[in-house]
């Protein structure tokens, strides 16, 4: 393994060894991309307060997200065609995340099936739902998450419809990749990526093909999905499907506090603000930003959560200095896995790890479940001040 830093040095990898599309559907964000830049770019603006002469032994970065022992406050955040990242990929992700103790969310549009992810897991996993209009699909596959001892539900609120992402659009994103020339020419120069898939037989979404009647192939498949984002999502379904589902429930996507009140009053165990990575509304402002007043609204009703635009165990800290009990992280991993597998993964996690916890000693603090908002210089009018 070449000797990696940080996580730009897994990102440089990934660059080089995963085909356009999928580098492309990862590092994009929607229409002028503002938000994706702003989600990384305004954790820079905030700065860390060093304290000296303090007793840095017997330090702890462990943590609770929803009751749930992690090795710090991060859990892996659904991302989508992760399985098209790398070979297998979310298993290949469950696995590093349950060494290392941390949480995987696995997501609806998975390469690899719920199933699969059980079968090569020995602890349980989290999964992603997104709402479709096809009621039997979804009452199946929460049962489907059930049976195979999925622990907690994570409800994705903010794509009812697609942010237009035109690096998706220009490349024909799918999976698998379409022999079209330019796509061919491509692949030809990623054979560690081509190698990988000629030996899994998992190259299609595994939660849908074979689970939605007259969906058997990708060519159907895209076409279905392209429909059945329910655009008419609203509080009184969420409630349905906590009914229905009946144990843990997350909710991301949450920007504004109004929101973060409907969701503690209709008794989430947690919400994950969230832009979806820049992903949807461009010209939203980054998590980070909205994190507070977020806070003020429901922090002691409920756990808070960030996710978008975290890179570093530093940006963790600040995220928890902040007031978040936990974060997610999506490119982050993602870089890590197209880069190396399973191993990349690891290191991205122990990357982040060493960061916290060596950012958190020289900030003064022993426990990360002990940091508080005074490690931090935040910007005047940081998180408000709009009209």
């Amino acid at each position: 393994m070449p000797v990696i830093t940080n996580i730009d040095d897994l990102h440089r990898i990934y660059r080089r060894r995963v085909p356009k599309m999928f580098y492309d559907y990862c590092e994009t964000g929607s229409w002028t991309e503002q938000t994706f830049r702003e989600n990384t770019s305004d954790f820079s603006q905030i700065r860390l307060r060093q304290r000296v002469a303090v007793d840095m032994t017997n330090r702890s970065t462990r943590s609770t997200m929803i009751g749930q022992e992690v090795a710090m406050p991060v859990a892996l955040a659904p991302v989508g065609l992760t399985g098209m990242q790398h070979a297998d990929g979310e298993i290949k992700a469950a696995r590093a995340a349950e060494k290392f103790g941390v949480p995987f969310t696995l997501t609806t549009m998975s390469i690899c099936s719920i199933e699969d992810v059980a079968e090569h897991t020995e602890k349980p996993f989290w999964f992603q739902l997104y709402v479709m209009r096809d009621e039997d699909f979804l009452r199946r596959i929460i049962q489907r998450a059930k049976d195979a001892g999925v622990s907690a539900l994570v409800v994705t609120l903010d794509l009812q419809m697609l942010g237009q992402r035109h690096k998706d659009i220009k490349n024909g994103l799918s999976a698998p990749p379409k022999p079209t020339l330019a796509n061919m020419i491509n692949l030809s120069t990623k054979w560690r990526w081509g190698l990988g898939m000629l030996g899994t037989k998992r190259r299609a979404f595994g939660n849908i093909v074979g689970h939605v009647e007259g969906v058997s192939d990708p060519s159907n498949l895209m076409a279905w999905t392209a429909e059945q984002f329910d655009p008419r999502l609203d509080w009184s379904k969420i409630e349905a499907i906590r009914d229905m589902w009946g144990g843990k429930l997350i909710l991301k996507g949450i920007m504004e506090p109004e929101d973060a009140v409907m969701a503690a009053k209709i008794g989430a165990d947690a919400i994950v603000v969230s832009n979806h990575g820049g992903r949807q509304l461009d010209g939203a402002v980054s998590s980070i930003r909205a994190l507070e007043p977020v806070l003020d609204a429901v922090g002691d009703k409920i756990e808070v959560w960030l996710d978008s635009g975290i890179r570093s165990g530093q940006d963790v800290l600040k995220a928890v200095a902040m007031g978040a009990r936990g974060t997610m992280i999506g490119r982050a991993y993602i870089y890590a896995l197209g880069a190396m597998g399973e191993a990349g993964v690891t290191k991205a996690l122990e990357v982040i790890h060493t960061e916290l916890d060596k950012s958190m000693a020289f900030c003064g603090h022993r426990d990360i479940t002990q940091v508080t908002r005074d490690i931090l210089r935040v910007p005047r009018g940081f998180s408000g001040d709009w009209d």
